[in-house]
């Protein structure tokens, strides 16, 4: 009897305990369906960026990490990494490992010199996009990026043109690759469109960044008359020179104004947030290819910084006229008739220099003085 009557209440006391699970579980269930289902990650692009300088240059690598701060604004874009003042050779391949191995699915590499570091790894890491800057090798997860500096370029060259009193006009460049050769070309192209009596002297300093050794090209450069400098380097020593001498100078890269306010004329400069938000883009949609990008004005990569109160009225018109006609594709820098440095005709009139004879070029023309090493 005992037995019977303590399995009896077993069997209720189980029963209470089932209905009261099953109540628990109900409202358990209700609790779920009323709660919104968490929301799929927007964040899908995680970027990394290689520099060869730091930062605070004033100059490229500020440039290029503006434009990174710009695509992080994207919603789906993941805070970015970036690694400043990395070597060429063992160090970028490092670097650029080392951003894949973070969980970097696009990694733009900012310099020449990290071309084939960015080649070795990306053969070995076929998932992830990469971007190589001024280079012109490509692979299947490869791309290159530039812009065509070398119309603004131009355009200054028409400011410096008119105003140099001297007629001599100095030239601060970094490294002999086309590139910087490019530049230089573009720029005197614009000084004798509008000022043929006018020369451009070019000294090297062989360094992408060294202020003391900027400092002392552009101040050579001021001892040999020049009244204008400009350059193709990071830092802003070119013009602190300027300022310090009294002449007029053209920046580049950023709108290095601040660095000499007394005779900043304009700059030619990097937009590279236009790239750089386009790219990640297409990596999140999945429609990224490998390809040579080479935007112009027409796209807004690269621009001219706003001229100062410097500049007169009569030249700023020229330049928005010459601006306009540039965006419309009417007017291009390297058209016919074109001279080399010793009077020998390279582009013929009615001719345009094409894109592959730009991005090997390497000699002067009329107007530059100096020497190209070999």
């Amino acid at each position: 009897m005992k037995v019977t009557t303590r399995f009896a209440f077993c069997i209720v006391f189980l029963a209470l305990a089932l209905t009261g699970c099953n109540k628990q579980e109900e409202a358990a269930s209700t609790k779920t369906a009323e709660k919104p289902a968490p929301q799929a990650a927007e964040k899908q692009v995680k970027a990394g960026f290689v520099y060869v300088g730091p930062v605070g240059d004033g100059g490229w690598t500020y440039a290029h990490d503006q434009g990174r701060k710009a695509m992080e604004k994207l919603p789906f874009v993941e805070p970015s990494i970036f690694l400043e003042s990395v070597h060429e050779g063992a160090e970028a391949t490092r670097a650029i490992t080392g951003l894949v191995n973070k969980g970097c699915n696009l990694v733009f590499t900012t310099s020449f010199g990290f071309m084939d570091a960015t080649l070795e790894v990306a053969k070995k890491h076929p998932d992830t996009v990469f971007m190589h800057c001024s280079g012109y090798k490509t692979a299947d997860n490869v791309g290159t990026y530039f812009g065509r500096m070398y119309q603004p370029r131009y355009l200054s060259g028409i400011i410096a043109g008119k105003m140099t009193k001297s007629n001599v006009i100095g030239y601060v460049g970094a490294f002999p690759i086309p590139e910087v050769i490019r530049g230089i070309n573009a720029f005197a192209l614009g000084v004798r469109s509008v000022n043929p009596k006018a020369v451009v002297k070019v000294v090297w300093t062989q360094t992408w960044f060294d202020p003391g050794v900027e400092r002392d090209a552009a101040d050579s450069l001021l001892d040999v008359g020049a009244d204008v400098l400009t350059m193709h380097q990071d830092a802003p020593a070119t013009l602190q020179a300027a300022e310090a001498r009294g002449a007029y100078v053209i920046g580049y890269n950023s709108d290095m104004r601040k660095f000499a306010p007394n005779s900043f004329l304009t700059a030619p400069v990097w937009n590279w947030g236009a790239l750089y938000t386009k790219v990640a883009a297409e990596v999140k949609d999945g429609t990224w290819k490998s390809r040579q990008i080479w935007w112009g004005m027409d796209k807004d990569l690269v621009r001219l910084a706003p001229l100062s109160d410097k500049v007169p009225a009569d030249v700023k018109a020229l330049v928005k006229e010459k601006t306009a006609a540039i965006v419309a594709g009417t007017l291009k820098p390297f058209a016919g008739p074109i001279s080399d440095q010793d009077g020998k005709e390279v582009v013929a009139a009615g001719a345009v220099i094409a894109d592959a004879d730009l991005l090997g070029m390497n000699y002067f023309v009329a107007g530059v003085q100096g020497t190209i090493p070999k």
